[in-house]
């Protein structure tokens, strides 16, 4: 399937609304967006703004996801991509990212990395990351609370721009941490 990406517009904003709230998004803060706050989401220009650009994720005639691209006016913008149920596993997730990394890489030139974080059970999107050239970062213990109570630990990940111009992929080294005083 040929995939394609529209640049979200404020006359999107009842079509914002009936794809947030008519699907399930179980790695996000909340599984069920309320009609209510997607309208005030979109109303208070959280989707297309000075520091974020949207895209609807199209193909085969119809919408399949939303990619979301934040703190644009910074060296290090992050994302939130949102796949449609039904288009999940399939891979649109990893020609998201590619193509989220390729635009965000040309079309802002002062950006030097690309953060992305994830909760650590979402095991398709953890794999995506390292297919697309992302690194491990950071794992924040119970740093993810769900709308249910439940707490989940995230985990970081990140490309350097001159990793992917270069075709690599640049480890951390972790072992750099001192060691405890006794």
């Amino acid at each position: 399937m040929d995939l394609t990406y529209r640049r979200y517009a404020d006359a999107d904003a009842d079509d914002l609304v009936a794809f947030l709230t008519g699907d399930t998004w179980p790695f996000h803060g909340s599984a069920v967006v309320d009609p209510e706050e997607a309208r005030r989401w979109a109303a208070q220009g959280r989707f297309d703004n000075a520091e974020t650009r949207s895209f609807w994720i199209t193909g085969g005639g119809d919408t399949l996801g939303l990619v979301r691209l934040m703190d644009l006016g910074d060296g290090t913008p992050v994302f939130d991509l949102r796949i449609r149920a039904r288009y999940r596993g399939r891979g649109i997730g990893g020609h998201a990212l590619t193509w989220l990394t390729e635009y965000l890489f040309t079309e802002l030139p002062r950006i030097r990395r690309i953060e992305g974080t994830t909760r650590q059970d979402n095991a398709a999107m953890r794999r995506t990351f390292r297919r697309c050239g992302y690194v491990k970062e950071a794992h924040y213990r119970e740093g993810w609370p769900s709308a249910d109570g439940t707490v989940h630990d995230a985990v970081g990940y990140a490309i350097l721009r001159r990793d992917r111009d270069a075709g690599t992929t640049t480890v951390p080294a972790w072992d750099d941490e001192p060691a405890p005083e006794r």
